[in-house]
Order: structure tokens, then C-alpha cells, then sequence
């Protein structure tokens, strides 16, 4: 679990994290066994004054809270949900302080660890110059321990260089599997007398079942040792003033163990009845359950924790005179020189200063093939260098990273909730005082109806009681969110929620923006038409008007004009410059007014196109867009030449993407219809979208008439709209879809505004993004259904006296490593 910051620092193509008001928290939960123990949390961090919102996940044990301020103390928190009857794991960060002198160092030192988010408690021994910090498992980063030390002027860094958290946190994971198996296998082997005496009695061979006292002798330990653990959770519930599964198991398993003893003591001549073996069998299958569960939420986190140890323990930095020493990734601070040989991966994100080499960044964005890195290039966290040296400067560490953002973002996604679990967590909230009163109806109606005798009543109420299983309920949603997100991950996709996935579930039509999303997004000058002028002289000026400019024509055009440079001299000089969003820009050129930009622009000036027009439509119809060069009238724009006059135009090619076309006829296949947005001229708009197999254009579209676009077209349609877009340009639009989905070769504007975000601009990835959201969503829908239905039906049947109390409790034990077990199903899903 992380920490989450208020704002992150943007590093393209980072998927950067809405800005927010307050503080987040992800905090671990220790004690959580169905759904009603997350109602049970929620509510209790709910009456915080500090929470704005609490969402509890039972697949990973974890509940996240949004807090009201940016800087709330965590140990309000802990407390609530120690409060509640469950218990926040933490974990001792031992440091190494250097530079303190006497006590006032100390409390330097403290007041700086306790100011990091998310510390509980900090001590700092000025002789041992040792510091121990203790937070809740994960919570808290090393790096910004050793930050906030250093900040203070002190020197920090790990007193375990080789341990890190993730380590600490896979050992509790291996430990509690562990712990969990040993103890169902305790518990199967203790009642496998029983179970095998109870087989024998079915076929008729009574004599081979255990005589009653040897049944205490098994039964009684295993009730109060092995089966503690329920009463402990159960009392904790009553407590709390709810109930839980726990609870139901320990009524159960109490009720049959106490009737046996009963008759085993106070019984006359009759051959006293005895149920011990229920109360056993039915221990020993919800302790196999656990064991089984605990090991398939291991594998739903499976991608999340791959993630996270991508990142290298320790990396090799540069010092000024050049040598190089191997320090824990945790004390690289931006600045800092990182050297990455061939084979080992980036600790840190940085610009590389020096050297080359191909980087899989696969595990980031889903590419197979290595990327090709030069100087200027961008390396990130986790990546791996394939060949030669490489130098690269910090930009960023630690939580700041790209791929500690993007565990962020999982993590948050994974935290969220559907609009359906929504209505789990009512049904949940009042399940285990129904499913008592239930039981309580069996027993009074069984012993008014059925001879009143006291046995039957009771083993019907114990079915009722055990076969209950509120737990699947309330693993049926998060288990398949977490699978599916932290296997789009995997896939180059980042899922901002559960209502992300909602809606891309639903899109009936995904609405493309064209450069750079379609496109390659690199133009080039295919044509130079010459109205006024020579060829050089048109481009040399339209070159200088676009010097400052950022735009892809521009650059198309600068580095066309480079070319020229050698034998024409240099551009001329700019100034006044003015750029026209959606139709181009003006400025002043050696003194020349001059205009460059589309059809519409030189119809608001005056220009005359009727002497390019035939030429310009043939281009058109080829896919180039067309910019034309005109010098403006005086009025227009400060200067004196007379005017206006059209001087000529510029066209520009850019290629469609190799994987365009077929992204287009997937989304076809799956029954979605396409669109493109674009501001160039219809027919050239009309040419790429013929080439892709588009079904809709929408061009000479302006970049504030984008927003108002998608509302038209979810009118028409009556359907929700996905936007796939990459630029600033597009973020209104992003906004006003029903799902925005940002390309991350894009600008981080655009990834803050949308719900999903594809960290490599391959549009094929739009439909791997809703196919995966469909799986997802499907899944979801599995487990719910199979969760109510197992309920809806095993309730009944044990009221009825059709199911044995051990039959119940193998069926409750099983119902929730079911649902587990479907959600893992999801794992095998690969794009199309």
C-alpha cells in the first residue's frame, strides 16, 4: 500500500493523477472475513471529520480513505478501525542518521520523520545514531524518510540496505498462507475420525463410529483452540454492534458442540445423538477455505506486485569526480548521476546524458519490442537497459516516478467500487442479522411443527447458520477488479476506476481525435505551391512565422526549411506573433504582415483561394492538409504592404498508424461505431478516414467546438461515447465524453482528464481497453450471480432439513475460493 500525494509532478508519459484537495490513504486491514466487515469499516472511518470518502477492498485487504486536508495525521485512522475490531499491520523502518551532535538534533530528527504522511511514530537514538519510524505496512516510502532527514540536514539512509518493503510485506504474505495451512491441516486431520465414523454410520456399519467421549476428546480442542479465532472476530463484530461471518460459524459450530456434550452427559439409558462432527468438519473446511483464499488473493494481486518489483533494490551513481559506488535505490534524489549497464534496469526516471541502448520497457507499456534511447531521451523506473551504457540524469525517485504512479493509479482503481457493489454492500450490511433471524425462525417453526423435538430444530438451525456465506458476496466484486485491473496494467492500460470500467463497457461509439492519435503525429511537406514568389522564398517564411511554435506542422515546416538553411542563408526575424487556435497564426516577417494557416483563416481575412483552389482540392482528396501563406492587409495586422494577396500553400502528409486500420475493424467486430474529429479540410479529413474504414467525420472542427461535438453525438446516438485523444486541444473533450481515453505519448493535461489512459500510442489498444472492461464486468456479474444464488438456495435447503450442518459447512467454505477461483479465470484474457 502507498501513499498518496497531493499532486505529482508531471513527467511525460506518465500517467499523472487528478490533482485533489486532501490527503490519500491506502491502509492495510488485518481481520476482514466477508462483506459486512467492510461495511462495518467504512462506517467506522466515515464518522472522521478528516474523511471525504472510504472505500474498502476485502481481495486485498485494504481500504482507502480520501481525506479533507492535505496533511491529516494517520493514527485518527488506525485507531477507527482498531476501534471497529480489526487491526492496521505495521511495520519498524529502521534508518541511519548521520551529523547529529545532541538532543536537539534528536528532536530535529523526530519532528522531521513525524512529518511525513503517514508516520505513526518516530524514535530517534542520538548514541546508536539510529532512527526507527513505525507505520502501517506499506504506507509509507523510504525515500521519503531519507528526503525529509536530509531536508532537515542530517545525513539518512536504510539500516537494512538489502530489506525493502516490498520483501517485509511478501514474508507476512508467505507467513499467513502458511499459518493458515498448517492450521487446516490440523484441523482436516483432527476430524478425519469423525468424518470417516460419520461415512461409515451412512452405509450402515454403526459400530465404526467413535464412542461419544473419544468425539469430546477430538472435538473439544479443536472448538476451543482451532476455532478461537471465530469467537475472537464474532465478539469483535457483537462489539461493534454488527455481526460477521465469523460469527454466524461460531453460533454454528457452538450450537452443534454443545448439544453433543449435552447429550453425551446428561443422557439416560437411550443412545444418546451426538454432532460433533459437524461442529468439527465444519471448522476444519472454513479454516481449508481461508488457507485456499489466501492463496488466491495472492495471485489477484499478482500484476500489482509484479509491478512493484520491477524497481532494483540498489543502483550505481556517479560522483562529481567520477567515480561510481551501489547505494539502495531509496537514497537517489533527482540530479543525481544513474549508470545502468547492459542487463540492468532503471532505479529511477532520468534523461540520458550520455551513451545508448535499446530499453524493454514492455513491463510499463505492453510493447514487446526494445525502444532505441539517444542522448536527450527519457528512460523510466523499471525499465531495462538491453545493450551498451547508458548515463542518465535523475528527474525523478522514489514515490514520484512514473511506475510508482501508475501502482497508484492500480491501487486506487482496485480501492473503487461499481455502481452494483453499491447494492452488495446494503444487502451485505444486513445479511448476518437476517441470516440469525433465519435460523432462530427454523428452530421455533421446526420444534412447533415438528414434534417438537429439540435435536431436529437444532441441526436445522445450525445449517441455516453455517451454510450462510456473506464473505463471496463481498469478494465477488473486488476479487475480478483486481484481477482486471492489474492485468490492464500489464497491457499498457490504466483504469482510473470501477466507473471507468463501467462505461467503457457500454461505449456504443469511440470518437478519435486524428494527429497524433490516428496519425503518426509527425507531418512532413509533401507539396509546395508557389502563387507569389519563388518555392525557397515561401518556405523560408513560412518558416520564420512558425520559429516559436510547438505545433507539428510547425516543426514539419522547420525542418524542411533546415534544409534549405545552407544555400538561402538564415530565416528571417519574428515578431508580433499570434497563434489562432483551430485555424493557424499571424505575425510580422522582415516587416512583411503574413498569415499561415487553413481555408477558414484566410476567409476571415479576405483571401482569396480561387487561384489554388482546384489544386488544393486535388491534395485534399489525397489526405494532405493544406496551409495556406498569405501576406495580410494593413488593418489587419500593423505593417504597409498592401494586401490581402495569397502567395501559395503548403501541404502535409502524415501517415496513418500501422495498427490504425485494423484497431478500426476490431471495434467494428465488437459492434462500436467509430468516428473522427478533426480540424483539417473535409476532404482531406475524409481521405484518412476512407483509408481506416471510419464510419463518421466530423472536420474543420475547432478545438473549443469539441466538448459541444460529443454531446451532439451521444444525442444522435443515444448511446455513451468514448473520446480518444492525446493533446491539450483535446482535454474539454476527454471531459465531456462518457469515458475519455488519453494516448500516453500525449500531454499529462489530457491523462489527468481521463478515465483511461494507454501508455503507448497504439489505437489498437482502445479495443483491447473495452474488451477487457467487458471480461471484467462479466466476471463480476459471475460472481455476484453465483454468490446469490448459492445463498438464495443453501438458506432454504438448510431451513428445510435437506442439508447436513457438515455438507453446509464444506458448501460455505468452498462458496468464496469459488469466487476467487472464477475472478483468477480472468488472468488467461489476452488482447485480440
Amino acid at each position: 500500500m502507498s501513499v498518496n500525494p497531493v499532486s505529482v509532478p508531471a513527467a511525460a508519459p506518465a500517467p499523472a493523477l487528478a490533482a485533489a484537495s486532501g490527503a490519500a490513504y491506502d491502509l492495510p486491514v488485518q481481520g476482514m472475513s466477508c462483506a459486512s466487515c467492510a461495511g462495518r469499516i467504512e462506517k467506522a472511518l466515515a464518522t472522521l471529520p478528516e474523511v471525504a470518502a472510504v472505500r474498502v477492498n476485502l481481495a486485498s485487504e485494504s481500504v482507502h480513505v480520501d481525506l479533507t486536508a492535505p496533511a491529516a495525521p494517520v493514527a485518527p485512522l488506525v485507531a477507527a478501525i482498531e476501534a471497529a475490531g480489526y487491526g492496521v499491520p505495521r511495520e519498524h523502518l529502521p534508518l541511519r542518521i548521520g551529523g547529529m551532535t545532541c538532543a536537539s538534533c534528536v528532536a530535529h530528527v523526530e519532528k522531521a520523520l513525524l512529518a511525513v504522511p503517514g508516520v505513526q511514530a518516530a524514535s530517534v537514538n542520538l548514541a546508536a545514531g539510529q532512527a526507527a519510524v513505525t507505520a502501517p505496512r506499506g504506507l509509507v516510502d523510504m525515500a521519503a524518510l531519507l528526503a525529509a532527514v536530509n531536508r532537515a540536514g542530517y545525513d539518512a539512509r536504510p539500516f537494512d540496505e538489502a530489506a525493502s518493503s516490498l520483501d517485509r510485506r511478501a514474508d507476512a504474505a508467505a507467513r499467513l498462507i502458511a499459518r493458515e495451512r498448517n492450521l487446516a491441516l490440523l484441523a482436516l486431520a483432527l476430524s478425519l475420525p469423525l468424518l470417516a465414523g460419520m461415512g461409515f454410520e451412512l452405509a450402515g456399519w454403526h459400530q465404526l463410529m467413535p464412542p461419544g467421549w473419544l468425539q469430546f476428546l477430538i472435538a473439544t480442542p479443536v472448538q476451543a483452540l482451532l476455532g478461537w479465532r471465530f469467537y475472537r472476530s464474532g465478539w469483535k463484530a457483537l462489539r461493534a454492534g454488527s455481526g460477521n461471518m465469523d460469527l454466524l460459524v461460531a453460533l454454528g459450530t457452538s450450537a452443534a458442540w454443545g448439544l453433543s456434550t449435552w447429550n453425551l452427559f446428561a443422557a439416560g439409558a437411550a443412545a444418546p445423538q451426538f454432532y460433533y462432527e459437524a461442529s468439527v468438519a465444519v471448522i476444519a473446511f472454513v479454516r481449508l477455505g481461508r488457507w485456499l483464499e489466501a492463496r488466491a488473493k495472492g495471485q489477484t494481486v499478482a500484476a500489482l506486485r509484479a509491478l512493484m518489483q520491477l524497481k532494483p533494490a540498489t543502483a550505481r551513481r556517479r560522483l562529481p569526480d567520477g567515480r561510481e559506488e551501489t547505494v539502495p535505490s531509496a537514497m537517489l534524489q533527482p540530479g543525481d548521476l544513474l549508470v545502468v549497464r547492459a542487463g540492468e534496469a532503471f532505479a529511477a526516471d532520468g534523461e540520458i546524458v550520455e551513451g545508448h541502448g535499446s530499453v524493454d520497457e514492455s513491463m510499463l507499456t505492453g510493447e514487446s519490442l526494445p525502444v532505441e534511447k539517444l542522448r536527450g531521451d527519457a528512460a523510466h523506473a523499471g525499465t531495462i537497459n538491453r545493450d551498451g551504457l547508458i548515463v542518465a540524469r535523475i528527474t525523478a525517485s522514489g514515490g514520484e516516478t512514473m511506475l510508482a504512479r501508475i501502482i497508484r493509479l492500480v491501487e486506487t482503481a482496485q480501492a473503487s467500487k461499481p455502481p452494483i457493489q453499491k447494492l452488495v454492500d446494503r444487502i451485505s450490511a444486513v445479511f448476518v442479522p437476517v441470516v440469525a433471524l433465519i435460523a432462530l425462525l427454523t428452530f421455533a417453526l421446526t420444534l412447533t411443527l415438528g414434534g417438537g423435538v429439540i435435536e431436529t430444530a437444532a441441526v436445522h438451525a445450525i445449517a441455516v447458520l453455517v451454510i450462510a456465506c456473506p464473505c463471496a458476496l463481498g469478494l465477488a466484486t473486488p476479487a475480478a477488479l483486481t484481477v482486471g485491473t492489474g492485468l490492464a496494467a500489464r497491457h499498457g492500460i490504466l483504469i482510473k476506476d470501477a466507473d471507468a470500467l463501467e462505461a467503457a463497457r457500454a461505449v456504443s461509439l469511440v470518437a478519435f481525435d486524428k494527429t497524433g492519435t490516428l496519425t503518426e503525429g509527425r507531418p512532413a511537406v509533401t507539396d509546395i505551391v508557389v502563387q507569389v514568389g519563388t518555392e525557397t522564398a515561401l518556405l523560408q517564411a513560412a518558416a520564420a512565422l512558425q520559429a516559436g511554435s510547438q505545433h507539428p506542422l510547425a516543426q514539419a515546416l522547420r525542418e524542411r526549411a533546415s534544409m534549405h538553411a545552407a544555400s538561402h542563408g538564415p530565416l528571417g526575424s519574428l515578431r508580433d506573433f499570434r497563434d489562432l487556435p483551430g485555424r493557424g497564426v499571424s505575425g510580422i516577417v522582415d516587416g512583411r504582415p503574413l498569415l499561415l494557416g487553413n481555408a477558414r483563416l484566410m476567409q476571415e481575412h479576405g483571401v482569396d483561394l480561387a487561384p489554388l483552389q482546384d489544386r488544393a482540392a486535388a491534395l485534399a482528396a489525397q489526405g494532405r492538409t493544406i496551409s495556406y501563406l498569405a501576406q495580410s492587409a494593413p488593418g489587419q495586422h500593423s505593417g504597409s504592404n498592401p494586401g490581402p494577396r495569397l502567395l501559395g500553400l503548403i501541404a502535409f502528409g502524415d501517415e496513418p498508424k500501422a495498427t490504425a486500420a485494423a484497431a478500426i475493424a476490431r471495434l467494428k467486430a465488437m459492434g462500436i461505431r467509430t468516428a473522427m474529429l478533426s480540424g483539417d479540410a473535409r476532404g482531406a479529413a475524409a481521405a484518412i478516414a476512407r483509408r481506416l474504414g471510419i464510419d463518421r467525420v466530423e472536420a474543420e472542427i475547432l478545438p473549443q467546438d469539441k466538448a459541444a461535438l460529443i454531446a451532439r453525438l451521444r444525442r444522435e446516438t443515444g448511446g455513451r461515447i468514448a473520446m480518444v485523444g492525446d493533446g491539450v486541444n483535446d482535454a474539454p473533450a476527454l471531459a465531456a465524453a462518457d469515458i475519455g481515453i488519453a494516448m500516453g505519448t500525449g500531454t499529462d493535461v489530457a491523462m489527468q482528464t481521463a478515465e483511461l489512459t494507454l501508455m503507448r500510442g497504439d489505437p489498437g489498444l482502445v479495443a483491447a481497453a473495452i474488451a477487457l472492461a467487458r471480461a471484467t464486468d462479466a466476471k463480476i456479474k459471475q460472481n455476484l450471480f453465483w454468490a446469490f444464488i448459492y445463498n438464495l438456495v443453501g438458506i432454504p435447503l438448510a431451513a428445510f432439513g435437506l442439508l447436513n450442518p457438515v455438507f453446509a459447512g464444506a458448501a460455505m467454505a468452498l462458496s468464496s475460493v469459488s469466487v476467487l477461483t472464477n475472478a483468477l479465470l480472468l488472468k488467461r484474457w489476452r488482447p485480440a
